[in-house]
């Protein structure tokens, strides 16, 4: 397995898993918040987001996806783990939790979070890096979903979002792998990455542990044919087809 260590710690991320749990994770917060706490914590915790892991070769790459079973309050996630050259599925896990926290733009993290907590927990073993459908510091309060779970599990993380939370920028070229500048208050919170010749170019930005640029490389690298990165693909597929199961 590709190692990942903390410089801060000297520890491996590996010790939080192999107890099927998502509890195995270092709790960082209470989940019980209303949406003013929500918020309060956010721009506590965002200084706490860094960019100092080394990630070599990664062999586990994992993409976080959740649909809503709305009439029953359900949030069914799901997460899927490939290989760096997005060949054939390596592991998946489903987790199934009663939806915690309205929806509230900004605050997708506390919604989301507990059942992709649970289901990375089923896991056999830690993913080197981790896709989050959403955003990571392009986000008013520089604390999205993607840095949010980042912290959570101490494991890389990147945030590619569909479409625009905050923050201004220009169109990029339309051939793949051009790209401009998300930016808010001065400040560089993402790339605006065009993925595919022609189509709609995503907001990448930092969730955790990478830097900016690496999270460009690897966005790239992980979307060879479609718009979004193939991990974020599959977890949405799968946990779109659990959630028609359920109905």
């Amino acid at each position: 397995m590709c190692a990942v260590t903390n410089r801060s710690a000297g520890l491996p991320v590996s010790r939080f898993f192999g107890q099927h749990q998502h509890d195995s994770f270092t709790n960082v917060h209470s989940w019980d918040l209303t949406p003013k706490e929500a918020v309060a914590l956010q721009k506590r915790l965002r200084s706490q987001i860094r960019t100092h892991l080394v990630l070599k070769e990664p062999e586990r790459i994992a993409g976080v996806d959740v649909s809503y079973l709305t009439r029953q309050k359900l949030s069914v996630a799901g997460v899927v783990v490939l290989p760096a050259d997005c060949d054939d599925t390596v592991e998946q896990a489903v987790a199934t939790v009663k939806t915690p926290f309205p929806y509230v733009p900004g605050l997708l993290s506390f919604r989301e979070l507990p059942a992709i907590l649970k289901a990375i927990g089923k896991l056999s073993r830690p993913p080197d890096l981790i896709f989050v459908d959403g955003h990571g510091q392009a986000h008013p309060r520089r604390f999205g979903i993607a840095s949010h779970l980042g912290l959570w599990t101490k494991l890389p993380a990147i945030g590619v979002g569909k479409s625009r939370l905050c923050g201004l920028c220009e169109l990029p070229g339309s051939r793949r792998g051009e790209m401009t500048d998300l930016v808010d208050d001065g400040e560089i919170i993402g790339k605006v990455l065009r993925t595919r010749t022609g189509v709609k170019p995503v907001f990448v930005s930092v969730g955790y542990g990478l830097t900016l640029q690496e999270c460009v490389r690897w966005t790239l690298r992980m979307a060879p044919r479609f718009r979004l990165p193939e991990p974020i693909r599959r977890a949405d597929r799968l946990a779109a087809e659990q959630k028609t199961a359920r109905v």
